[in-house]
Formats: structure tokens, C-alpha cells, sequence
């Protein structure tokens, strides 16, 4: 059953389904398809299909994170990005942290994906709000504390722009569109996620744009970094920020970085279509 706060935007006037481009968006840890509604919006109203849907475990029933693996999100996803497929001539991928990881895997598992556009890349947790205790994780995952620990929601909540940062504490607090904590169990699933997305780099090789914060408070440039070195793609962009956390969507580079995100993708759809008009 359809989660009550995944969204599907369709543009119903184009009737060629094959003439369609596509975005599946992708969200982050613990956070739910809300944090991706704006950006989902924007690209929509760019002239593309957009999907997002919650990961196993996050939005209304957030309780369930704590008995979902990272098998589980894969899964997920590959079904998702098998029943779209299909319906377009072009397709994208995208995601925020745990969503970036996530675009980056099936984008390593299937050679018919257009492009990925990775923002705030999480595949290694050393950000400079991580607690200290991150190092006692290996520890913890091998005893019980691994279905009882959290590491708790820093107080900027991914965004420098502190105006906005209230803004959206509000809402938070208001609807339950995510959780304010990180469950132990949860960040293992991630780890090993990045893990395997890291092994299979290589497997990559259509078109991606990385957009990372240099003052990301949850994962450093380094992951993005990781991405660009070990892919086989020809066309790789890599676009720092200086004026954003994590949050990049939110954040006080938002609009840089869509409308970054949108010459990405025209580019790439014109490209194709020029492709197939030399090909008839």
C-alpha cells in the first residue's frame, strides 16, 4: 500500500507515453519523501514524471525502521525503478544521503539509467557534527545496544540557514514526516549499503552529477569525492557548496543547486534526442 506521503507527479496532457522523461527521487536517513516534495515540484514543473516513495522502515511508520536491513531499501528500490522503467524514453535518479547511496547502487545494477544526480552523498559518516562515539560502533552493532542506541538529530538539523532551520523544526514537530534520532540499527544499514555501493563503482558508467556541501554536517566531501574517483563514467560533474549543511535542498544554495540539477538533466535529454534524430 502507497505510504500516504509518497507523490507521483504526472504531466497527463503529454499523451506519447515514449516521448516522457522521468526523475525517481530518492530520500534520505530516517527522513521520509517530505524533505524531497520541493525539489519533486521543481523538476516536475521542468517538464518531467516524478516519483518518491518511502524506504522500508520511514514515513508514517518510522517505528519499523528498527527490524528493516539495507536489503531491504535495495529491494525496494529495484521494484520501484522496475515497474517506472519502462513507460520512458529517458530516466533519472536522484537522491539526499541515504537516497544519493541508494541512486548510486541501482545506477550500478542497471545500464539503462540515464543519469544520476547524487546530492549530500553519505558514505561515510564524518561530518563535523558526528559524536565522538561514532568509533564505538563496530563495538555496539555486536551486542544488543544495536536495537536500543540512537545517535540523536544535531541541533542544525542539516541546515545552516537558521530561519529555515525553525521553519522546518516546526513541521517536524507537528507531523510525523521523520525521525529527530539516528537508530543504531538504521546507521548499520547505511554502513554496509555505502560499503557494497563502494565495492561496485566501478559498474557505473552513465552520466552523474554529485553536489556536495564542503561544510556537510553528516558526510564530508570525501563520499562524493569516492563516487567521481572510482566510476567508469565519461560524463561526471562534481559541484561544491560553501554556503550549506546537508540539507542541500533547503538550505541557502537551494536554488543554485536545482537549477544545477535542471541544466543537468536538459542537457542530457537533448543530447539523447539528438542521438535518435541522427540514428532515423
Amino acid at each position: 500500500m502507497a505510504n500516504g506521503i509518497d507523490f507521483e507527479l504526472f504531466h497527463d496532457e503529454i499523451t506519447d507515453k515514449n516521448n516522457k522523461n522521468a526523475v525517481l527521487l530518492f530520500h534520505g536517513l530516517t527522513g521520509s519523501p517530505f524533505e524531497m516534495k520541493k525539489y519533486g515540484e521543481f523538476l516536475f514543473k521542468c517538464g518531467y514524471d516524478v516519483f518518491c516513495y518511502s524506504f522500508p522502515g520511514h514515513g508514517e511508520r518510522i517505528s519499523e525502521i528498527e527490524i528493516v536491513t539495507w536489503h531491504d531499501w535495495c529491494e525496494f528500490a529495484q521494484e520501484k525503478y522496475n515497474q517506472l522503467r519502462n513507460n520512458y524514453n529517458q530516466f533519472f535518479v536522484s537522491g539526499l544521503c541515504l537516497g544519493a547511496a541508494m541512486a548510486i547502487y541501482l545506477a550500478e545494477h542497471n545500464k539503462d539509467i540515464t543519469g544520476v544526480i547524487a546530492l549530500s552523498t553519505t558514505l561515510f559518516l564524518d561530518g563535523f557534527c558526528i559524536p565522538w562515539t561514532i568509533y564505538l560502533l563496530p563495538f555496539a552493532l555486536s551486542t544488543i545496544a544495536r536495537f536500543y542506541f540512537t545517535f540523536p538529530e544535531d541541533d542544525c538539523f542539516g541546515i545552516k540557514n537558521e530561519r529555515t532551520r525553525k521553519s522546518l523544526a516546526k513541521i517536524t514537530a507537528k507531523a510525523d514526516i521523520g525521525m529527530d534520532n539516528y537508530p543504531l540499527n538504521c546507521v548499520d544499514g547505511l554502513l554496509k549499503l555505502s560499503k557494497n555501493v563502494r565495492k561496485n563503482l566501478k559498474n557505473l558508467s552513465c552520466p552523474i552529477l554529485c553536489i556536495h556541501s564542503k561544510y556537510d554536517n553528516l558526510s564530508s566531501p570525501k563520499s562524493a569525492k569516492v563516487v567521481l574517483d572510482g566510476i567508469s563514467s565519461e560524463i561526471k560533474q562534481y559541484v561544491e557548496l560553501n554556503n550549506s549543511y546537508h540539507m542541500v535542498l533547503y538550505d541557502n544554495d537551494k536554488e543554485f543547486v536545482m537549477n544545477t540539477v535542471k541544466d543537468f538533466i536538459c542537457k542530457l535529454v537533448s543530447d539523447e534526442k539528438e542521438k535518435e534524430a541522427a540514428c532515423i
